[in-house]
């Protein structure tokens, strides 16, 4: 069995030496041409029945051999039989809540989780009924129509550890879907732990560059047909060319999250000992709740803390905002995973369009920034958070009347 390193290289380039390439080929049709009707007519009854290939692709939409290509290299990092890919970790979330309505409409959640996805199954648009619980409530508020247990972890913006084991046994034989974009396959491997779907949001660390949008959910082939008949009837296929920058990104993942993570391991220390933080939230700190979860020991779900990190500044929104705008080398704005680092302000931001009481409850508050670390140079990265920082204190201290984050 490779390791993860070598396949995050070499993955989904199984036929580059029938092709005759190097670099993985984009194909960009449309439609393919259909000499043979007889044979055309079954390969387009296999595809829109969810079939992973045909003879022959038909139609962009049911098929792309790009985006088929990039799906089994993520689906041989994550150690799945399949990957679906998406336009976006959004589209990926939707299919397979609509696929999995056909079983049942309540959906057990536990908070917190990537605020659009909060917002999504809140609102009940797509029909679902949606109950938000601990992990400890997962087994008492199962019902004969639950269809789908979802969790993230870490949780985002809260880096909050969910042990995977077990809400796999509170489930039963609920199906559990983790997302594990903050963690990568570098990092962890739900299904190993007994999820039977696990989502990322490509347009992050997969992707890596801040340059394409894209959701995949890895799972066995009986549950991947389902997504991929979901995904010819809504249209949330992937681009080609999004396919390929995904691919080209995944060759350089090991390398990315080894060297940000280190980075973050060293910000998260100096951060935890800043007269301006009130509180730091890493899994790589001892004092981590869930701290057993992390490391190379027995029971340990993933590899290492990541490359995330939040912080709770003193001062409030008024801190928070003045930390953004004072920040010259990292970026202020949204999304993660990238080679260079971003902060963001979870609560005016990415989970603005969760309920309030739910953000308060889960610590999501004004003060509260998120931090993604790049793989810059970590002296570099600390002398700019520092004078950030620094300022942001300076900036509570002479505006408390702005202290309270707009309505």
């Amino acid at each position: 069995m490779r390791r993860i390193e070598t396949l995050s290289v070499h993955a989904g380039r199984d036929d580059f030496a029938s092709l005759g390439v190097h670099a993985a080929p984009i194909d960009l049709s449309t439609t393919y041409p259909v000499h043979d009707l007889i044979a055309g007519t079954a390969s387009f009854d296999a595809l829109v029945s969810g079939a992973a290939s045909a003879a022959n692709p038909i139609y962009a939409r049911l098929h792309n051999p790009t985006v088929a290509r990039t799906e089994q290299a993520i689906a041989a990092l994550e150690g799945s039989e399949s990957c679906v890919a998406f336009g976006s970790g959004m589209a990926a979330l939707s299919a397979l809540l609509l696929a999995r309505r056909a079983i049942g409409s309540h959906v057990l959640v536990v908070r917190p989780i990537y605020g659009s996805a909060d917002h999504l199954l809140a609102c009940g648009t797509l029909g679902l009924d949606a109950e938000f619980v601990a992990v400890g409530e997962i087994a008492s508020k199962r019902r004969a129509d639950t269809s789908l247990i979802i969790i993230e972890t870490p949780a985002n913006p809260t880096l909050k550890l969910v042990d995977i084991r077990a809400v796999v046994a509170a489930a039963g034989d609920v199906p559990v879907m983790v997302d594990s974009t903050f963690a990568t396959p570098i990092l962890q491997n739900p299904m190993a732990l007994g999820a039977r779907y696990v989502l990322h949001s490509a347009t992050k660390f997969l992707g890596g560059h801040g340059d394409v949008i894209a959701g995949v959910i890895c799972c066995a082939d009986a549950d991947a047909m389902p997504l991929r008949q979901m995904r010819a009837l809504t249209g949330a296929l992937l681009h080609p060319l999004a396919a390929y920058l995904l691919q080209r990104g995944l060759a350089t993942l090991a390398l990315r999250v080894e060297r940000a993570q280190s980075n973050a391991i060293q910000i998260a220390e100096r951060l935890a000992g800043h007269r301006s933080i009130a509180k730091v939230y890493f899994p790589g700190f001892a004092e981590c709740a869930e701290a057993h979860l992390v490391g190379s020991h027995a029971g340990a779900q993933m590899r290492g803390p990541g490359a995330l990190m939040a912080m709770e500044l003193h001062g409030g929104f008024s801190a928070a905002a003045a930390a953004m705008a004072a920040v010259k080398l990292i970026t202020p704005a949204v999304s993660l995973g990238s080679v260079d680092s971003l902060i963001q302000h979870p609560s005016g931001l990415t989970h603005r369009v969760v309920d309030e009481q739910a953000r308060a409850a889960h610590g999501i508050t004004p003060g509260l920034l998120r931090l993604s670390v790049g793989i810059e140079h970590v002296d570099d990265l600390w002398a700019d958070l520092d004078q950030a920082l620094l300022k942001a204190v300076g900036a509570a201290r002479v505006a408390p009347t702005r202290a309270a984050m707009p309505a």
